[in-house]
């Protein structure tokens, strides 16, 4: 039997645009640090704008791919991240005396990779199986925090391998200590705001039409509810079965 393919959904036209802006200001900083001699921006503005289209990307293998299931927001949430951290931040640490950006970036990161997360989770368990939403918000937060450690471990890498200071960690003290902890306090921190973000999001808390999505939470928490009780009513009954076998 041919697999079915997922249904590829149109992106939002807001989405949309701003998706085009991001993608425009990348270019523009990476043109402009070509003709300022930085090969570095130019290089960061090119492959940003790449990981732009991964949405794109996955949906070029015509709904085969199950990314093609998780919500354009994802993508979203990514093209400003990748906005705020190619451009913004660079520019601030360069010109200006603002030294919070990384903490920023950290916090950032831990709400989309939270988001994410939710959406992996959900988009893993396929349609025809439903997720508690408290399994798929600790597991969004897990992810997050799994992804935060991870880059703590390639700073670390970097900084063994290549001599980079990424960590802070060059000069004999707890400075690279501290910076690691703050970075991972950060995103632990923006993980939970993530999670609780995402879940009242998804499960029509809040959010654009919430009543009609909190009833149909409502009705399938229902569902699976009666589905468990029957389950273990089932096994009750042939638990009393075996044991009347027994005695007999």
């Amino acid at each position: 039997m041919k697999k079915q393919l997922n249904k590829i959904y149109p992106v939002p036209t807001g989405q949309y645009i701003l998706w085009m802006v991001i993608r425009a200001l990348l270019f523009a900083y990476g043109i402009y640090g070509l003709f300022t001699g930085s090969v570095t921006k130019f290089l960061m503005g090119m492959f940003s704008i790449a990981f732009t289209h991964l949405w794109d990307l996955f949906q070029l293998l015509g709904g085969k791919s199950f990314i093609t299931r998780v919500d354009y927001f994802s993508q979203t949430l990514l093209n400003v991240f990748i906005f705020v951290g190619c451009v913004i931040g660079p520019y601030l640490n360069d010109s200006t005396n603002f030294g919070y950006m990384d903490l920023i970036e950290h916090s950032f990161a831990g709400i989309l990779a939270s988001w994410f997360g939710y959406d992996l989770a959900t988009t893993i368990q396929g349609r025809k199986h439903h997720l508690k939403p408290a399994l798929a918000a600790l597991f969004s937060v897990l992810f997050s925090l799994s992804i935060g450690a991870a880059w703590e471990f390639y700073e670390f890498t970097m900084d063994r391998i290549y001599g980079y200071d990424l960590q802070n960690s060059i000069a004999i003290s707890e400075i690279g200590l501290v910076d690691t902890m703050e970075d991972m306090i950060c995103c632990a921190a923006g993980s939970l705001v993530g999670m609780f973000w995402v879940a009242f999001y998804k499960n029509g808390i809040i959010g654009k039409g919430r009543k009609e999505l909190r009833q149909k939470v409502k009705a399938q928490s229902k569902f699976d509810r009666e589905e468990e009780l029957a389950y273990l009513e089932e096994l009750r009954r042939q638990e009393k079965k075996q044991e009347k076998e027994k005695t007999e």
